[in-house]
C-alpha cells in the first residue's frame, strides 16, 4: 500500500518548497510585494508538511523492499536528501516564526517602547544572505532527492508494479 502512496505524495513537497523559494528569492531580489509573502510562506509550510508525509510514506514503502538491494546508495541518497531538505525548511520556517513571534510581543509593548520591531524575516538586511543560502540549498536538495527517486523508479524499478 505505501509503495503505491508514497509516488502519489511526493509531488506535493517537490511543487510547494519550489513555489515557496522561488517567491521568497523573487521578494529577496525583486520587487517586495505583499502577494509573494503570502506565496512565500503558505507554500513552505503546506510543503514541509508534506515532506512529512513523503517522508513517512516512502520509509514505510522500503519496508517490504530486500535487505540489500544493488541500489542501496541511490536509496540512501534519497532519503538523506529528503531528510535534509525537511530539515533546512524547518529552520527557516521556525526563524521566520520566531521573528514573528518578536514583532507580535513588540507590539503590544509598543506602548511602553518606542523602539521599532524587527521586520517581517525576508525584509530583515541582516537575514538576506543566510535566508538566501538556506533557499537555494534547499531547492538543490529538492532538485537531488528528486533525481535520485527518479533513478530508483526508472533505472531500478523499485517499488514498480
Amino acid at each position: 500500500m505505501f509503495a503505491t502512496l508514497h509516488p502519489a505524495v511526493v509531488h506535493f513537497p517537490i511543487a510547494l518548497l519550489l513555489l515557496g523559494s522561488v517567491c521568497a528569492l523573487l521578494y529577496l531580489f525583486g520587487p517586495r510585494r505583499a502577494e509573494l509573502l503570502v506565496l512565500t510562506w503558505v507554500p513552505l509550510f503546506l510543503g514541509w508538511l508534506a515532506t512529512g508525509a513523503a517522508i513517512l510514506t516512502g520509509l514505510l514503502a522500503q519496508s517490504g523492499l530486500p535487505p540489500d538491494p544493488p541500489y542501496r546508495a541511490v536509496l540512501n541518497q534519497h532519503i538523506g536528501s529528503g531528510m535534509a531538505l525537511a530539515v533546512v525548511y524547518a529552520v527557516l520556517l521556525y526563524r521566520a516564526y520566531l521573528q514573528r513571534a518578536r514583532a507580535a510581543s513588540r507590539r503590544t509593548h509598543r506602548k511602553a517602547s518606542r523602539a521599532p520591531g524587527p521586520p517581517e524575516l525576508l525584509d530583515d538586511p541582516r537575514a538576506r544572505l543566510w535566508v538566501t543560502l538556506l533557499l537555494a540549498a534547499g531547492m538543490l536538495l529538492v532538485i537531488a532527492s528528486g533525481w535520485n527517486g527518479g533513478q530508483l523508479v526508472y533505472e531500478w524499478g523499485v517499488n514498480v508494479r
